[in-house]
């Protein structure tokens, strides 16, 4: 009969790492492409309104925003408690408005210039007359699809 002998022990080879910086590279450079920077920097402090029915905007690469509240903290010192304006990166005046949309216009493909919208990122505190000198720099520009930023709530209460 024929005897089994254990000829040592076999053990499993080793994994091969070889591959692995390739594959963590990949992973790297896929979320480099794939995710998308902040374009700007908030200067002002705001809290959104609650609204009861709300709609997520279909294409944001269309979409300028406008931010209107208090200064930052940091920012206090300069400019006051104030309400203000930013647009892009800077406080401006609601005159300044029709310049930022041409520039706006100007970024985009001819054919989205027509679907150009912008958002108003408003205080909930904000007085109603900057929101209407605002609205009226718009009309002006020809910037007529205005979308207010809100937030989900459970209603009007």
């Amino acid at each position: 009969m024929a005897q089994f002998r254990n000829k040592g022990k076999k053990s499993v080879p080793g994994i091969s790492t070889s591959s692995l910086p390739d594959i963590i590279f990949m992973l790297l450079f896929f979320f480099m492409v794939s995710t998308t920077m902040r374009e700007q920097e908030v200067l002002v402090q705001y809290t959104l309104p609650t609204a009861s029915e709300i709609q997520k905007l279909e294409n944001k690469s269309l979409a300028s925003y406008i931010y209107i509240g208090s200064p930052a903290r940091h920012l206090v010192g300069m400019f006051g408690t104030a309400p203000r304006i930013q647009l892009n990166d800077s406080f401006r005046t609601a005159q300044e408005i029709g310049q930022f949309i041409a520039a706006e216009r100007d970024k985009l493909a001819e054919r989205d210039r027509p679907l150009l919208t912008v958002t108003l990122k408003a205080d909930q505190n904000t007085r109603m007359g900057i929101i209407t000198d605002v609205k009226q720099e718009l009309r002006k520009a020809n910037a007529l699809r205005i979308v207010y930023a809100a937030s989900q709530g459970r209603g009007y209460e």
